[in-house]
């Protein structure tokens, strides 16, 4: 099914649901409506990814490594910044390490410390396939201007603030 017909059914469904519960906060249907982009989106990263035969959480890992200076983080830093599980981790490093894109090795300074880090292979790997991914990003974003977009962002750091928030009020992990 296509993304607007999502989108109708949602408004359809919220409106019935205010017939029943008048007071429904709006807000309701704004988080409705970022479930059902956040999933697209997510839906089109994945099929860009796939002729480069990884997944999102690969992805994002060597995003990170590719991103950092030095090319490195250990495992669980990783884990953080990916919000991936520690045995999620190790099978997205022997995935990685396997293709020659990463190498996992005991830290230079301190040898009880695990880095793993982005080889050469990986950079030229990641230098190819990522502006294979920009013309995707332009019409997802088409018709935004630079102060929709500076507002967007805006926006959902805003919106991610109010979520840490109530995950520190809630007792839950940062």
């Amino acid at each position: 099914m296509s993304l607007s017909y999502d989108l109708q059914m949602l408004d359809e469904g919220i409106a019935r649901v205010r017939e029943i519960i008048p007071e429904m906060p709006e807000d309701a249907a704004l988080c409705r409506v970022m479930l059902l982009v956040s999933q697209r989106m997510h839906e089109q990263l994945e099929n860009k990814l796939k002729p480069f035969k990884l997944n999102d959480s690969e992805f994002r890992t060597l995003m990170m490594l590719f991103s950092k200076p030095d090319g490195s983080f250990t495992p669980s830093e990783l884990c953080v910044f990916t919000s991936q599980g520690a045995t999620n981790m190790t099978r997205i490093a022997d995935a990685l390490i396997k293709r020659g894109l990463i190498t996992r090795a005991p830290s230079a300074e301190d040898r009880r410390r695990v880095l793993m880090k982005i080889t050469a292979t990986g950079k030229r790997f990641v230098l190819k396939m990522l502006p294979e991914m920009f013309p995707s990003l332009h019409l997802i974003f088409a018709g935004f201007s630079d102060a929709d977009r500076r507002n967007l962002m805006r926006l959902l750091r805003k919106l991610a603030h109010n979520l840490c928030q109530l995950e520190n009020e809630a007792g839950d992990p940062p």
